[in-house]
């Protein structure tokens, strides 16, 4: 069985229009994909791990810096197409995208090579608008945007206008 993930999905809003973190995975796997390989920054948790807590620390983790929003909003869980579950959460802050270092990871590369390299977990992140953030999130994770818009929008922390 897959261990559950949790993430964070950040807003900003820039001239009215509301914009969404996220990030593109790192190593040699998503190196040449694009569109519907973005995620939220997220990461596993284990069973007696709050998930909440292992969102803020995954994070912190993939972008280098903590969450800047502490008052964050229940988006509930998905089931992403390859049966992997996640819990999401979102807030309102900005960071800067071009100054985060994430943490790494250790793989074969090639494969059958013997040859052990180090990629990074994330190699960038990005703001992006609504339509082009549905483009290039991951399919089963589509939802938590139109349900964060809502909940910002319904908690008051993002204009109606969005």
């Amino acid at each position: 069985m897959v261990a559950p993930s949790a993430g964070i999905l950040l807003v900003r809003e820039v001239d009215g229009v509301p914009e969404f973190l996220l990030v593109h995975p790192g190593g040699p796997f998503w190196a040449k994909k694009d569109e519907g390989a973005w995620s939220l920054p997220k990461g596993e948790y284990a069973p007696d791990e709050d998930p909440l807590a292992a969102a803020r620390r995954e994070f912190a983790e993939e972008l280098g810096c903590e969450c800047p929003d502490e008052d964050l909003i229940d988006l509930g869980e998905v089931e992403q197409p390859g049966g992997k579950r996640v819990r999401a959460w979102c807030g309102v802050g900005s960071i800067d995208t071009g100054s985060i270092v994430s943490n790494t990871f250790e793989m074969v590369w090639p494969p059958r090579s013997e040859n052990l390299q180090r990629f990074p977990e994330v190699d960038r992140a990005g703001w992006f608008t609504l339509d082009i953030a549905g483009a290039k999130i991951l399919v089963g994770q589509r939802r938590f945007i139109d349900s964060a818009v809502r909940a910002l929008i319904q908690a008051g922390r993002l204009s109606a206008t969005s």
